[in-house]
C-alpha cells in the first residue's frame, strides 16, 4: 500500500555535494519512521541514518558531519543531503520506512517498504 521511490542521485567529484530524495505514495493510515540505507558492489545493505515523525535522528558514525537526514510530513517525504562527498560513498542508496495501512477491512500495523534506490557514484 505504500510506494517509494528515490531520487537525485548521479555522477559527481569527490568533495562534491548530492541532495537524495524519496517520496511515499499509495493508500495507507500512516508513515512513522523513515531512514537510508546504501549498498556498495560486493558489499551488504549498510545503514546510513533514520529519522522519526518528530525529528528524532540516528546516523552512521562515518558520515557524521557530512550527511544530514531531513523529511516532510506534509509530502511524506524524506531528504538525505550528502557533502564532502568520497569515493567509498559510491553505492546504490535506498529509502525505507515503516507504515500502516488497511486492506479488505484488516489494519495491518508496521510494515517496512523499500524503494528501488538510487545510483551515487562519487569519482576521484
Amino acid at each position: 500500500q505504500v510506494k517509494l521511490v528515490e531520487s537525485g542521485g548521479g555522477l559527481v567529484q569527490a568533495g562534491g555535494s548530492l541532495r537524495l530524495s524519496c517520496a511515499a505514495s499509495g493508500t495507507f493510515t500512516s508513515i512513522s519512521d523513515m531512514a537510508w540505507y546504501r549498498q556498495a558492489p560486493g558489499k551488504q545493505r549498510e545503514f546510513i541514518a533514520t529519522i522519526t515523525r518528530d525529528g528524532g535522528t540516528n546516523m552512521l558514525d562515518s558520515v557524521k558531519g557530512r550527511f544530514t537526514i531531513s523529511r516532510d510530513n506534509a509530502k511524506n517525504a524524506v531528504y538525505l543531503q550528502m557533502n564532502s562527498l568520497k569515493p567509498e560513498d559510491t553505492a546504490v542508496y535506498f529509502c525505507n520506512a515503516i507504515g500502516d495501512y488497511l486492506s479488505g477491512g484488516v489494519y495491518y500495523g508496521n510494515n517496512l517498504y523499500w524503494g528501488q534506490g538510487t545510483q551515487v557514484t562519487v569519482s576521484s
